[in-house]
């Protein structure tokens, strides 16, 4: 009777998560029809795919309440952008970084964690939140959009964090390509010698995109620093992101949602673990040029499914209230990171 009762139950939990998971696909289908059409409209017209896909997910903001919908884009959301976060790991190797040299390495973490302590305090001068001030100080120092994500998947829930995100990616991803066109422009005034070029758009350009193309436009060796030197500061996204997700534990439970009890709870976010582990491999040789590649396109399809879903979670009405404060902000953070190099670069020379 008892392996009965067992064997019902488990039936029966196995039935309940099934109709978990097809209760999924519709919201989960949707968003990633709506990131295919980003990436084709991106290709055929030019501009950064996760910026359509931003807007276009914001214009189908209301199938974020349909309850057929819902829970696969909140899905998509949560889980899908996670694990596109974490398969970044697979671009990076401890080869990478060891040859930049300590005074580039140096560089480059002095004006990440320069960049995020001038985000926090530049918004608490125009009155706006800490978080904002992370998410923004987060994405200037590190990679653009996806560290404003991977910063917001673990700060805590409050009322406007998707819509403090929405306008951290977007500005981010304007600025990026404005920088794109502009700071090879002033490498090249400053004559920059190639190697301190790179380290200038790699240390400087948010995403990782637009410093591949500014890097290279400037020649082969400034074109190669400037992607290492951007590698670099990708990998620091674990390190910044496990500091704030330590912070954010330690704070005061009204901040913060307290987690579901469970056997075991990992002390960082699992994407980070994922990112971690996958940078290891990767580094030791154990992982084929394919495999990477194929982990590469993975990474980007599911950063564009879980952008699109951000953008359905906030609505364009609910972007233009932020006003002009997180636009100052950005600037200030983008403002501060370029002359911060730029001064450690003079002093280097």
């Amino acid at each position: 009777m008892r392996a009965l009762m067992l064997r019902l139950s488990q039936v029966s939990y196995w039935h309940a998560r099934s109709g978990h998971l097809v209760s999924l696909w519709p919201g989960v289908a949707l968003c990633a029809v709506i990131a295919l059409a980003a990436v084709f409209v991106s290709g055929m017209h030019g501009g950064p795919p996760m910026l359509y896909g931003l807007l276009m997910g914001a214009a189908f903001h209301y199938q974020s309440h349909d309850p057929r919908t819902a829970p696969g884009v909140d899905a998509c959301m949560r889980v899908v952008l996670r694990l596109g976060i974490g398969l970044l790991g697979a671009r990076i190797t401890v080869g990478q970084i060891q040859s930049l040299g300590w005074a580039t390495g140096l560089i480059v973490a002095l004006a990440v964690v320069s960049t995020v302590l001038c985000g926090v305090l530049v918004a608490r001068w125009l009155r706006l939140s800490w978080t904002m001030g992370l998410l923004a100080g987060g994405a200037t120092a590190i990679c653009g959009a996806a560290a404003a994500l991977a910063i917001a998947a673990v700060l805590p829930k409050y009322e406007h964090r998707e819509r403090n995100t929405l306008s951290t990616v977007v500005l981010a991803t304007v600025l990026s390509t404005v920088a794109m066109l502009l700071y090879p422009l002033v490498a090249s005034a400053l004559a920059l010698p190639p190697l301190w070029a790179g380290v200038f758009l790699g240390g400087t350009i948010h995403d990782v995109a637009q410093v591949v193309v500014a890097g290279y436009s400037l020649g082969q060796e400034a074109g190669d620093t400037a992607s290492i030197v951007k590698l670099l500061r990708v990998s620091l996204l674990v390190v910044v992101v496990m500091v704030i997700s330590v912070m954010v534990r330690r704070l005061p439970s009204r901040t913060t949602v307290a987690p579901p009890k469970r056997k075991f709870n990992l002390p960082v976010p699992g994407f980070l673990v994922l990112f971690v582990c996958l940078v290891g491999v990767y580094s030791a040789g154990w992982m084929s040029a394919s495999l990477q590649l194929s982990l590469g396109e993975s990474s980007r399809a599911c950063l564009m499914v879980g952008v699109t879903a951000l953008g359905m979670k906030t609505s364009l009405g609910g972007l233009a209230r932020t006003g002009w404060r997180p636009t100052v902000l950005m600037l200030a953070t983008s403002l501060w990171i370029a002359l911060f190099v730029l001064v450690a670069i003079e002093v280097a020379m």
